[in-house]
């Protein structure tokens, strides 16, 4: 098998250029949408491959006021309710639903990043937003990655389909697999729920095609949690646990996944691997990927870590070598995917 086949038999291979082809290609429900993606992000019940955000180009300039670093939940629900004026923050801020002391560490933190305004009036913390938080997000389609669909792997990915599409929580779901260029796809006979669209790419080339177009998800009405399902069987008539889940928290959910997605975009996987190993390399052939060359492929941050037999710290002659004198090639490749991370969030 050669070099070439073997990259493009890489899960994690695909997973990235589908993530490219996202960010060059995808066409949103809106012309004048900007289009951010991202990876491996989702709840805790749940994580999606690829993630792709349409997102008001305004807002998401505005949103760059609030640092490069994501808003957590608790953070989201101080600065959303800031007020204009000067006001007590126990007068503005919506009961949380957990300890007002959680608050008042938000409060502090968002002080700190220079996003809101505190001062004291006695014993009490008075609040002031510094900006408006705006929605910036407009829909979040979620992206199933599976180069390699059989029969097996369509079982094995029903569940989570279905899960997906009952909770409603992204607005569209598809599947990714690669193009076989066959009459019929292999993919459309499969037993995949209806409502999530299948697309075919050629994970060398990025020439796609649609097999079968989603269906839109209602994020605005309530999600259905699918906790447990039958085994199944002539003998097993248990029904299957479900709860409701109302349209505020999945409103807040999406908003805290975009938040993530935000910080992380797609080509934060070198933060999980060893950058600074001799044998770590960036290829480009159309976009920046990471190669190993003691391996010979595109490898994994499981395979790229401190428990790989052939990982080797880069000797320090290499900085003198026009490597900038606080790192080698690592830290340059790790700077190179940061700058191109950043233009995709623009302002900051």
């Amino acid at each position: 098998m050669n070099r070439v086949a073997t990259e493009s038999e890489s899960e994690f291979h695909f997973e990235l250029r589908t993530c490219r082809w996202a960010e060059r290609e995808w066409a949103p429900d809106s012309s004048d949408a900007a289009v951010l993606v991202a990876r491996q992000l989702g709840t805790k019940r749940r994580r999606w491959d690829t993630i792709v955000l349409e997102c008001d180009p305004d807002a998401l300039r505005h949103r760059a006021k609030f640092g490069e670093k994501r808003l957590d939940g608790d953070l989201l629900h101080v600065l959303r309710n800031a007020p204009e004026r000067w006001t007590y923050y126990r007068d503005c801020l919506p009961d949380p639903g957990y300890p007002w002391r959680y608050v008042r560490e938000s409060i502090h933190e968002a002080d700190d990043r220079g996003i809101l305004e505190t001062r004291r009036n006695g014993n009490r913390i008075e609040i002031r937003r510094t900006w408006p938080y705006r929605e910036w997000v407009r829909r979040i389609v979620a992206i199933e990655n599976k180069p390699d669909l059989d029969a097996s792997a369509a079982r094995a990915l029903r569940p989570q389909l279905e899960y997906d599409v009952a909770m409603a929580l992204a607005d569209e779901v598809w599947v990714a697999t690669r193009k076989t260029g066959e009459r019929i796809e292999p993919a459309l006979l499969e037993r995949l729920p209806v409502e999530a669209g299948i697309l075919t790419l050629d994970p060398d080339s990025l020439e796609n095609e649609v097999a079968w177009y989603p269906r839109r998800l209602d994020v605005d009405g309530p999600g259905t949690r699918i906790l447990e399902r039958p085994a199944g069987g002539p003998r097993d008539a248990s029904p299957a646990q479900f709860e409701y889940v109302d349209p505020e928290a999945k409103s807040r959910k999406r908003l805290e996944i975009a938040e993530r997605a935000y910080e992380r975009g797609w080509r934060s996987f070198v933060d999980t691997m060893r950058s600074d190993c001799r044998h770590f390399e960036l290829r480009s052939a159309g976009q920046l990927l990471p190669w190993c060359a003691a391996k010979g492929c595109c490898q994994t941050a499981v395979e790229c870590s401190s428990r790989c037999s052939h990982v080797e710290p880069e000797p320090p002659a290499w900085r003198t070598r026009g490597w900038p004198i606080e790192g080698g090639p690592g830290k340059r490749a790790k700077a190179l995917l940061e700058e191109r991370r950043r233009r995709r969030r623009p302002e900051l």
